[in-house]
């Protein structure tokens, strides 16, 4: 079982000193310590890829507070759940948690029913948000060429693709959309 620490600041001006005195304190070797100078907000961080490579099942990762470990609670459950499936536990020194024994198990769940609400309610605040939008008349998708409506007649009154695509300024894709466009519109009757 070895003992690995984490350490991590949000910018280079921010210094790591505090955090690796204190795993330093707690036992940890300081070839061990891994460290990051990059936001917390995703999980993409070098020195927390290098220490989860290394980690072992039995080992103990220290982390002087639980939001050096990430500020993003979704990437923080899959981090800390990842470790556990691997049989690896987290202590957070400051906070005094650890994934460790049945408080540890009921902590990983409380943190994951969290991270499921906080999925949920970024969905629901997106949907309303979409809503909203969608009755004050904003459109979504594409926007529609500014040349589509010149192309569209030039194309009914037979001009060729060279001059149609100079003229009207669509591209070759959008051309062959309308044309085919227009060929349903004459089988259904209308056209978009």
């Amino acid at each position: 079982m070895a003992l690995l620490g984490y350490a991590r600041v949000s910018t280079n001006q921010q210094k790591l000193d505090i955090q690796i005195s204190d795993l330093i304190s707690n036992g940890v070797r300081k070839d061990r310590i891994y460290t990051d100078k990059a936001s917390g907000k995703n999980d993409q961080r070098e020195g927390l890829a290098r220490l989860i490579a290394r980690a072992e099942a039995g080992d103990c990762i220290l982390v002087k507070k639980l939001d050096r470990l990430g500020r993003n609670t979704l990437d923080m459950v899959r981090i800390i759940q990842g470790l556990d499936d691997s049989g690896i536990t987290i202590r957070f020194l400051d906070d005094g948690l650890a994934t460790d024994g049945p408080m540890g198990k009921m902590i990983i769940t409380i943190l994951s029913a969290v991270a499921q609400a906080e999925r949920e309610r970024i969905l629901e605040r997106t949907n309303e948000g979409r809503l909203a939008a969608k009755e004050a008349g904003i459109q979504f998708g594409r926007k529609p060429h500014k040349g589509k409506d010149r192309a569209i007649q030039m194309i009914k009154d037979g001009i060729v693709m060279s001059e149609v695509l100079v003229k009207s300024g669509i591209s070759r894709a959008t051309y062959f959309r309308v044309k085919k466009e227009l060929k349903a519109s004459v089988v259904t009757g209308y056209i978009d």
